[in-house]
């Protein structure tokens, strides 16, 4: 199958490592650049990946129209607003390209009962969006949503284990992972083993880690190797971009977060778990 090349492009992106201590530029201002060289089926492929900012916003403007969004987001709030009106009054968006999953979710959401069905809609449209991306026809974005949604999975079940909460009602996604998670929430390692996720020992470790700050950047660390890993043979291409991408907002990450941050990030890990469950204070 023939790929777009971006020889000049790529042969003019600075290097950076994950040890990095300054960005090269900001990932909205790669992503401004970047559209710029991107062929149309490409651009389309990393729209996947910036949708994540697209979920956040939808959901605030759900509850709030006038609510600060993200700006990573494919969709303005203008047109996020146009296909909330128009799927409450016409059953569709009017946007094509408006992805088939913001639809579904905008409908459950204005159910007349949706209040009543007290679910946790985050949960719900985070779970919409990994299937959405494991489904993208490219294998590299495929598999590193199944990557992500793996991880989040597997920790969110340790977790939730550790603080005795029902770990299926934090599992999210409906891939094999997700489900024999779901129906093995008593075996020890959740009928999982190193012959499906050859990272599920690494990961049980980083887990046990008592320093917040340093069990996140190890986290961060499994996913930068993959993509070095995966994007070995890769050139000039769109997963070669797609991998850059994806490295530059992990080191923006830690360029903009400090180990103070740490006690922020651990409520917030645990926020994610399970909202408005009450969890024992750690001794």
């Amino acid at each position: 199958m023939f790929k777009n090349k971006y020889y000049y492009f790529v042969a003019g992106l600075p290097d950076f490592s994950f040890d990095s201590t300054k960005l090269p530029f900001t990932v909205s201002e790669f992503k401004e650049i970047l559209y710029k060289e991107l062929k149309a089926n490409d651009r389309k492929l990393i729209d996947k990946y910036f949708l994540k900012a697209d979920t956040s916003n939808l959901l605030k403007l759900l509850e709030d129209n006038e609510a600060e969004l993200e700006k990573l987001g494919v969709f303005s709030r203008e047109e996020l607003l146009n296909s909330i009106t128009s799927v409450k009054k016409k059953g569709s968006a009017k946007n094509k390209n408006f992805p088939k999953i913001f639809e579904l979710f905008i409908k459950q959401w204005l159910k007349e009962d949706a209040e009543a069905e007290n679910k946790n809609w985050e949960d719900m449209l985070t779970s919409l969006y990994f299937d959405y991306g494991i489904e993208a026809k490219n294998s590299l974005l495929s598999r590193w949503f199944t990557l992500n949604l793996n991880i989040g999975n597997i920790l969110a079940a340790i977790y939730s284990r550790k603080y005795d909460l029902d770990v299926k009602s934090v599992v999210i996604g409906d891939n094999h992972i997700a489900n024999t998670i779901r129906a093995n929430t008593k075996q020890r390692d959740f009928g999982l083993d190193e012959d499906e996720i050859d990272y599920l020992s690494t990961l049980t470790k980083i887990s046990e880690e008592t320093d917040i700050y340093e069990r996140e950047r190890k986290i961060d660390k499994i996913r930068w190797d993959w993509l070095e890993e995966n994007t070995v043979f890769d050139y000039f291409n769109i997963e070669y971009l797609f991998a850059y991408l994806c490295k530059l907002q992990i080191l923006e990450r830690w360029v903009q977060l400090n180990a103070e941050e740490g006690e922020r990030v651990f409520r917030e890990l645990i926020a994610n778990i399970k909202k408005d469950v009450k969890i024992p204070d750690e001794e």
